[in-house]
């Protein structure tokens, strides 16, 4: 096992907490070096405390991990209530501050439980083994003859029982178990594990006594807009102080620090407006009349820039997957099927924008920030102010969405600069406009798919070619083109049984922040893969089903390395990820694919007659090591309006830990990526965003949503992603449908007006 418990700094997590002694129970994460699902960047991840159990008996549970919907902060405490045996009303949730020592804050990449589901199962059944020892030793029995049940220890031999706060003092004195003594509870005796438990800010939710990031207030503070350069590198050139000043409630006019690239988690630069209310400040920006240069970028036009996709679409490109030779079977196949698809800028359109509030107590720097990572605030704001990341203090509010783009502080480090500057405290509001003109935007891509057929209409061929700015652009002005570990979100571990296959990536300079979106590259991946093989099953005149189980092949766990070169341009090695985990705890497993495949089928009844102007798609697609099939039915009238109807989503993701947060995750996913697949699109003109708002990017209004019914594969496998994989399957899906309604294939998002053409 890949944990063990022991007792750490006793005294001072519980002076935090307000009590004597008590009993500290702490899990190291050691799975070191993990890649992290963009960028490939390693951390060292240490020793964490996520339990403390106070002299009354109260569980105080620390949350690493933060809130934006999706459940960690109410998972996580499942998991070690469950294996410490503990009462779920005396428990008390303790939001963790930014800190090394709690391992990896960052709440991304649907890893929340699948990293950390073995330490918080550590954390509580060392607790209760040690509470359980206590117990023994007190009554003069063994061990094996107490038993931990619902907040008290019961003695099998005497039949007598106490409180878990009879116990706490002595057990607080005992030698944590190793790893190896650690006696976990089995499936069959999990009390919360695999059961829906309510949300545990849902009163708050319901109340709207909530805080997120636009709720935090601080007594004297300001309230800060910038104006940004519109162009990614640009400068201001001129503004007009004294017109904002005039602004009543304007107390100053603040330059923010120039912008120089890579952009990373950098500010954009600007001028600054602070005021003692958001509507003097926005008016206030209103009188600067900035004016910006636009920089290296500014030539930026994604119109122009597609063609620059296809041309390298239509160059050599490298090599990351080579099985067989597929050119030369696809020169020999009895029929060629080709297509090209599209996918544009993609946008976050998180329903609260980017916030963060600074506070500097003489020297001290306190901030609350709607972020994904605390400590990646601590980092990025530590270059600005002069401070050691660890001096910072970071409290991370509850999300309004963030779906990737709160993983990336730029506008905590604005708030830190001009509570420096004012020396009061400092709200940094960003506007939906804001959030729009000056976003982290999912890649624009290009894909073109070429495949060979025999003439029973098998699949002996599959070309793949991908050309797209990668998101180390951002970091590193020098990246061209999707590398390794974003084409193995999709591509690298294409799941084929197909004698000749090849992927290749052509080059592509990013000229805006590209940065993950919900789902990341597996977004426009998912989406050329589902749809062809549709296409591919159409041209064969075969159900999609029964085209994907073809491809897909025998029941087996694949090594998507073994058919990867060995070098690769720049004399770097081609690798595959698998999202940070070993592929001998999580393999690529073609039965669990097509096992999710064949549950939305039956559960939609995909492949029955639909009445005219009715169609149904399916798709399915394994990401964040879970497997999720979607199958959608829609409707298109004769005047090209689309209407969704229904979807069936199937996941499984391992250990499901809280149904009840899976389910409404797919729903979630569902709706997220109809929204981009229908409208999402972020178009740039002379390097700045053309869209501003809702109305130049729709999200999915109710009566766009579809109903959702969603079956969970009940499995023992390790817990996998939940709020990431079920996005991926939607946009093939749709296609799909809406080509079986119409007739008309779709091979571009968004959908727009396509159906009208």
């Amino acid at each position: 096992m890949n944990f063990m418990v022991e007792n750490i700094s006793r005294r001072g997590a519980l002076k935090t907490l307000g009590v004597a002694t008590g009993l500290v129970v702490a899990a190291p994460i050691i799975a070191k070096g993990v890649r992290a699902e963009a960028m490939g960047t390693a951390g060292q991840l240490e020793n964490s405390a996520y339990l403390t159990i106070a002299l009354d008996g109260t569980v105080h549970i620390f949350i690493h991990r933060v809130e934006m919907g999706q459940g960690s902060r109410t998972g996580l405490p499942q998991i070690i209530a469950d294996e410490l045996e503990a009462d779920w009303s005396r428990i008390v949730f303790e939001p963790a501050y930014g800190d090394k020592k709690f391992g990896d804050q960052n709440t991304d990449g649907s890893t929340s439980i699948r990293k950390f589901y073995e330490a918080f199962r550590a954390a509580g059944a060392g607790a209760r083994q040690m509470l359980e020892q206590a117990a023994a030793a007190h009554w003069g029995v063994s061990p094996a003859d107490v038993e931990a049940k619902n907040h008290r220890i019961h003695n099998k031999v005497t039949g007598a029982s106490e409180d878990f706060s009879a116990f706490v003092d002595a057990a607080s004195k005992l030698e944590a178990p190793s790893a190896d003594a650690l006696k976990l509870k089995s499936n069959p005796d999990w009390n919360l594990i695999g059961k829906p438990v309510r949300n545990i800010y849902m009163k708050d939710f319901v109340t709207g006594s909530s805080v997120f990031g636009q709720d935090v207030r601080r007594e004297g503070m300001l309230y800060a807009v910038a104006a940004r350069p519109p162009v990614v590198g640009g400068k201001v050139t001129a503004y007009n102080k004294e017109a904002a000043m005039a602004v009543s409630g304007v107390v100053d006019v603040v330059e923010l620090p120039a912008l120089t690239l890579p952009a990373s988690f950098k500010p954009l630069g600007g001028v600054a407006v602070l005021a003692t209310n958001t509507w003097a400040a926005m008016k206030g920006r209103e009188a600067l009349e900035a004016q910006f240069e636009g920089g290296e970028n500014a030539s930026y036009d994604t119109t122009e820039y597609e063609k620059t996709l296809w041309e390298s679409i239509d160059g050599d490109g490298i090599t990351h997957v080579d099985r067989g030779n597929a050119p030369a079977a696809i020169e020999a196949a009895d029929k060629v099927l080709s297509a090209d698809y599209f996918v544009a800028h993609q946008h976050h359109m998180t329903m609260e924008p980017p916030a963060a509030t600074a506070e500097w107590q003489g020297d001290d720097l306190k901030m609350w920030v709607c972020c994904q990572d605390p400590q990646s605030v601590q980092q990025t704001v530590a270059a600005f102010v002069g401070k050691k990341p660890e001096e910072i203090y970071v409290e991370a509010t509850l999300l309004g969405g963030a779906f990737g783009r709160k993983s990336k502080p730029d506008f905590a480090a604005e708030a830190a600069i001009l509570a420096k500057h004012a020396m009061k405290p400092v709200k940094m509001v960003w506007t939906r406009e804001d959030d729009v003109h000056h976003g982290y935007y999912h890649t624009i891509s290009a894909q073109r798919v070429t495949a060979g057929m025999d003439g029973s209409g098998t699949v002996t061929a599959w070309n793949h070619k991908a050309a797209y700015p990668s998101i180390g652009g951002t970091f590193n002005p020098a990246a061209d083109g999707p590398g390794s570990f974003e084409l193995g979100l999709g591509l690298l571990d294409l799941p084929f049984d197909v004698e000749n296959l090849r992927v290749d990536a052509g080059s592509a300079k990013a000229h805006a922040r590209i940065g993950w979106l919900r789902s990341v590259t597996n977004i426009q991946q998912a989406f050329a893969i589902g749809s062809f093989v549709d296409e591919l099953a159409n041209e064969a005149g075969k159900n999609t089903v029964d085209m994907w189980m073809e491809m897909i092949g025998s029941d087996r766990k694949l090594n998507p390395t073994q058919d990867m070169p060995n070098l690769l341009k720049g004399e770097q090695r081609s690798s595959y990820s698998n999202y940070g985990e070993s592929l001998e705890r999580h393999p690529v497993d073609t039965a669990r694919l097509k096992a999710v495949l064949k549950k939305a089928a039956d559960m939609s009844g995909y492949g029955k007659k639909m009445p005219k102007g009715r169609g149904m798609g399916i798709s399915v697609h394994r990401s964040f090591v879970s497997y999720v099939a979607c199958a959608l039915e829609v409707e298109v009238s004769d005047a090209g309006e689309l209407k969704v109807h229904n979807a069936w989503m199937a996941i499984d993701c391992g250990v499901a830990v809280n149904p009840d947060r899976v389910k409404a995750q797919m729903e979630g996913a569902v709706v997220f990526a109809l929204s981009h697949a229908l409208h999402g699109e972020i178009t740039f003109e002379n390097g700045a965003v053309v869209q501003s708002n809702f109305d130049g990017y729709p999200v999915c209004r109710i009566d766009e949503a579809p109903h959702v019914e969603t079956a969970i594969i009940q499995s023992h496998a390790a817990p996998g992603g939940v709020g990431e994989p079920g996005v991926p399957p939607v946009a093939a899906a749709l296609a799909n449908a809406i080509f079986q309604a119409s007739g008309k294939r779709i091979r571009r998002l968004p959908i727009k007006y396509q159906l009208m053409d």
